[in-house]
C-alpha cells in the first residue's frame, strides 16, 4: 500500500477538523454531561478463550508477569497518608523550587492579555486549579486504563498475556484508589474528564480489535502519562504526591512494556493496510490527548475568557517543552513497533507536525521497565535516608 502525502481532508476524517492547531474547533469540542455519574459506552469486541495454557510461550511476557507478582503494593499502608499537605503552601514551594523553569506571578503577568492584572492571590488559585485539574485527569486515565486491560483479559489470544494484563487490572485498580483519595482528602475534590481525553477512551473501548486496545491504551495512554507523571514527580515539592507518583510509575513502566513486547511481534504479520489503520489511530490519539493539556476547564472555572488565556500560555517556552515531552515515551516505542516508516513514513511526517518526531531515538519503554522497579525505589529511598 501507498500512504499519501497527509492533507486537509485526512485531518477532518481523523480528527474532526482540517487544521491540526485549530484553536477554536479545539475548543468546540466540550463535556456535556459533567455532572453524569455512570457513563455507559458499547463494547464490540469478541470475548477469546484459548486452550493452550503452556506457560512461558512468550517468555517477555512471562518474564513481565513474574516481576508483576512480586511487585505489587498497598495504596493504603505503603504511602505515608499522615503528611499534612496544604495547597496553597505547595503552590508556593513549587514556585521557589522551579524558578526559572515554571512561570511564576509576575511572568504570568508579563504574559499580558487576561493575565496583565493578575493579583498573587489569583497566581495562587490557579496552581492549586491546575494541579487539582492534571491529577483529576490522572485519575480518569487511570480508570480508564482500568476498564481497557480487563478488556485485555477478555479479548487477547495468548495466555502469557492474559496472565500479565490480569496483574495489570489489580494495579489500575490501586492507582485510582491512591490519586482519588489523594484529590479528596488532600486537595478538597477533582475536575470532571476532560472531553478529549473522554473523546479517546470511549474510542479506545469502542473498538472491537484487540490489538487496538493495546495500542489506544497501554502505547498511547500509558506512554504519555508515564512521561507526564515523571515530570510531575519532579516538579512537586510535596513529598507524599512525589511517592505516589514514584509507586505509579512502578507500575506504569511494565503496563508500557506490556504493550512494546505484545504488538512488536504482532505488528510484524500485518498488511500495510492494516499497519496504516494503526498509523492513523496513533496519530488521532496523540493529537486529542495533546488537546487535553490545554486546561480549557481551569480558564473557565477561573472566570477568564478562555480562548485569550490558552493563547497567551501556549506562548509560554517552558508550556511548549511540556507538550512535546509527553511524546517522550510514545515516539520511541511507536518506532520499536514498526510503526513510523511503514507506508511512506506517514506516522514520521504527521509526528514531524506536532514537533515531537525528535524523540524518535530515545530508549523504549520495552528495554526500561526495570529502571522503575520497587527494587529502585527502595534504592532510593535508603541513599536519600543515608544523606540525611
Amino acid at each position: 500500500m501507498t500512504a499519501t502525502m497527509p492533507t486537509h481532508s485526512d485531518n477532518r476524517a481523523l480528527i474532526g477538523r482540517d487544521e491540526i492547531n485549530d484553536l477554536d474547533e479545539i475548543l468546540a469540542i466540550t463535556n456535556t454531561d459533567r455532572d453524569e455519574t455512570i457513563h455507559h459506552v458499547q463494547n464490540h469486541a469478541d470475548t477469546i478463550y484459548t486452550w493452550n495454557y503452556d506457560k512461558g510461550e512468550r517468555p517477555a511476557l512471562n518474564k513481565l508477569y513474574e516481576k508483576a507478582k512480586n511487585a505489587q503494593w498497598n495504596g493504603e499502608t505503603d504511602l505515608p497518608w499522615d503528611t499534612d499537605v496544604d495547597p496553597e503552601k505547595v503552590i508556593a514551594e513549587n514556585a521557589i523550587a522551579n524558578a526559572g523553569v515554571a512561570s511564576d506571578a509576575s511572568s504570568m503577568r508579563a504574559l499580558g492579555g487576561p493575565f496583565a492584572k493578575l493579583s498573587d492571590e489569583d497566581y495562587l488559585r490557579f496552581g492549586i486549579e491546575s494541579n487539582i485539574w492534571t491529577l483529576s485527569q490522572f485519575l480518569h486515565g487511570e480508570q480508564g486504563a482500568l476498564v481497557c486491560t480487563a478488556k485485555i483479559v477478555e479479548t487477547v489470544p495468548w495466555i502469557d498475556a492474559k496472565y500479565y494484563a490480569s496483574t495489570q487490572v489489580m494495579d489500575e485498580a490501586r492507582h485510582v484508589e491512591v490519586f482519588a483519595k489523594y484529590l479528596q482528602d488532600k486537595w478538597g475534590g477533582h475536575y470532571p474528564v476532560n472531553a478529549h481525553l473522554k473523546m479517546l477512551l470511549d474510542d479506545i473501548v469502542n473498538d472491537t480489535r484487540w490489538d487496538m486496545t493495546y495500542l489506544g491504551m497501554q502505547i498511547m495512554v500509558e506512554g504519555l502519562a508515564l512521561a507526564a507523571f515523571g515530570f510531575m514527580q519532579q516538579m512537586t515539592t510535596e513529598p507524599l504526591l512525589k511517592k505516589l507518583l514514584r509507586y505509579v510509575m512502578s507500575d506504569e513502566a511494565r503496563h508500557v512494556a506490556f504493550g512494546v513486547l505484545s504488538l512488536r511481534e504482532y505488528y510484524a504479520e500485518l498488511s500495510d493496510a492494516e499497519i496504516f489503520e494503526r498509523q492513523q489511530f496513533a496519530f488521532e490519539a496523540g493529537v486529542r490527548m495533546r488537546d487535553r493539556f490545554l486546561q480549557q476547564e481551569v480558564w473557565e472555572r477561573m472566570g477568564m475568557n478562555v480562548k485569550e488565556a490558552i493563547e497567551c500560555t501556549l506562548a509560554v517556552p517552558e508550556r511548549e517543552l511540556f507538550q512535546m515531552m509527553l511524546f517522550s515515551k510514545i515516539v520511541p516505542n511507536a518506532k520499536k513497533l514498526g510503526l513510523l516508516d511503514r507506508n511512506n513514513s506517514w506516522l514520521r511526517r504527521r509526528y514531524e507536525e506536532l514537533g515531537v518526531i525528535q524523540f524518535e531515538d530515545l530508549v523504549d519503554t520495552g528495554n526500561e521497565y526495570e529502571n522503575f522497579s520497587l527494587e529502585q525505589i527502595a534504592a532510593e529511598d535508603a541513599k536519600a535516608a543515608a544523606g540525611a
